[in-house]
């Protein structure tokens, strides 16, 4: 979590800027909040570290007479058990690399302070992992089985809706609670697509299967709350939009009742969407699409799972797979 820039020695001038950046990052470039705040950590993060390695108080000049020397002191403190960036791992200080790298271009453009060396600090490397998608049977005993751990019928109706939303078109879980009732159309005149926005305020446009439109009226129909155009589509149990967190909660108390893997989770039913998809011929353009995902190399990790798939089938079903050569 991002701190007060109170908190460290700071120049005005690097005060200013930082607080530009963020809102530049928020209101131009469209970035959603939870990206704002990771790059102000990963700022900070620098900052805290510059206070002890060379002391005295940050100016935009000291920035940029930062040597590359310096960058990667920064990375291997970041590395060490004192590092601010718990996670020793590389994925995390790649991303804090990122993050400081974007600030730095962001002063270089606007004109404020130039430094060539962190384009030199190579990023960690990262082994990317692989999406764990659950299998078309666990799907369909977690979106037919919500009434196991929610008592409230309405609220059972309304988990099913929502992760046969998520693993029927492929959803994010913020993009789904961000839909409101209008989004979806009228039960009496369901909508065939169904417009998102997703990271970046990019919107794609994704189809509906009937089913979908099946559950989210049986759930709208047991709510007790509005349905007005402006409304959430999914609400809590005070009629306030769903929490993710909520969400998730749900989910966790299911898998445990079903007795389902960790790594069921609601981005997992997403995962589920595009490797079942995958396996039944969908092409990589199509679901890169569907997906919203801005790189085909995203997208292609999950032809690396059909491949896991493939060679398993081959070891188990070759004749000369089961032999000793």
């Amino acid at each position: 979590m991002a701190q007060p820039l109170d908190t460290l020695p700071l120049a005005d001038d690097v005060r200013h800027a930082i607080k530009a950046w963020q809102l530049w990052l928020l209101q131009e470039r469209r970035a959603s909040p939870r990206t704002a705040e990771s790059y102000l950590y990963d700022m900070q993060d620098l900052l805290r570290f510059l206070r002890d390695y060379r002391g005295g108080v940050a100016t935009l000049a000291v920035l940029a007479d930062l040597t590359l020397g310096d960058f990667r002191a920064w990375l291997a403190h970041a590395a060490s058990a004192q590092g601010s960036i718990k996670a020793k791992q590389a994925a995390s200080r790649a991303r804090a690399v990122a993050g400081v790298r974007h600030f730095f271009h962001w002063l270089d453009r606007t004109g404020q302070a130039h430094n060539a060396a962190i384009d030199l600090l190579k990023t960690p490397k990262t082994a990317r992992r692989l999406p764990r998608p659950v299998t078309v049977d666990e799907a369909e005993k977690i979106v037919t089985g919500t009434d196991i751990v929610a008592d409230v019928p309405w609220i059972a109706a309304r988990d099913e809706a929502l992760f046969t939303l998520l693993y029927g078109a492929g959803l994010r879980i913020g993009e789904a609670l961000s839909l409101t009732c209008g989004d979806i159309g009228k039960s009496k005149k369901p909508q065939e697509r169904l417009t998102v926005t997703g990271k970046g305020n990019k919107q794609r446009v994704v189809p509906l299967l009937p089913i979908i439109h099946e559950k989210i009226a049986t759930y709208r129909a047991l709510c007790p709350y509005a349905n007005d155009a402006d409304a959430p589509l999914f609400v809590g149990a005070r009629g306030d939009k769903l929490n993710p967190v909520m969400a998730q909660r749900h989910l966790r108390l299911l898998r445990r009742a079903l007795q389902l893997p960790d790594s069921v989770t609601p981005h997992a039913l997403r995962h589920s969407f595009a490797t079942h998809l995958l396996g039944a011929g969908a092409d990589l353009r199509s679901l890169q699409e569907l997906l919203g995902h801005s790189s085909l190399s995203t997208t292609q990790l999950y032809t690396r799972l059909d491949d896991q798939k493939l060679a398993a089938t081959y070891r188990a079903a070759h004749p000369r797979a089961r032999k000793q050569l």
